[in-house]
């Protein structure tokens, strides 16, 4: 399964990508806002290989963010799936990243979330702190619902999306 957009592509995660997102989730310029990892690849392995039967079962998704011509530039994961709602998450994006890498990784993940499994919302949380990031999401249409000790929570509806693509639709077209 790949998603394409105007830039990049997100493909589900394989056993060959361990080692760049372990790359990604121990490099302190990208995990500030992230849970912790190991950095025992086979444990990244391990991980994946689990993974796998939450894909098969469509409980998760976890995707590689590449570049059109090929270059990983991030992750990104579909979980929490719900009865009306998915969440997602582990979003990093590298240097490798093109100029609209975010806004158009964003909409393929509500494209594949809202046309691809059905659902009409996503639920999500924000650590605190993270403040380009809950930008990013207030600016897309979320709507702040609660929180916890350590996190924001946010809700975003198929509406909003769709208003927020005609909005920027030049920029990822």
């Amino acid at each position: 399964m790949q998603l394409l957009s105007k830039t990049i592509k997100l493909r589900l995660v394989e056993e060959v990508d361990a080692e760049f997102i372990i790359s990604l989730r121990t490099n302190v310029a990208y995990n500030t806002h992230l849970s912790g990892v190991s950095d025992d690849i086979n444990a990244q392995i391990q991980w994946i290989k689990d993974y796998k039967k939450d894909e098969l079962s469509r409980t998760q998704f976890y995707f590689i963010i590449e570049r059109n011509d090929g270059v990983r530039c991030g992750t990104v994961r579909i979980y929490d799936i719900k009865a009306d709602s998915f969440s997602w998450g582990s979003w990093i994006l590298n240097e490798e990243k093109t100029r609209y890498s975010a806004i158009e990784s964003a909409f393929l993940v509500y494209s594949f979330g809202f046309d691809n499994l059905g659902f009409k919302k996503s639920h999500f949380e924000v650590r605190k702190g993270n403040e380009k990031v809950i930008s990013f999401h207030k600016k897309m249409g979320a709507q702040y619902v609660g929180e916890t000790e350590h996190e924001y929570l946010y809700e975003i509806t198929k509406q909003a999306i769709e208003a927020s693509r005609q909005k920027l639709a030049r920029m990822i077209q």
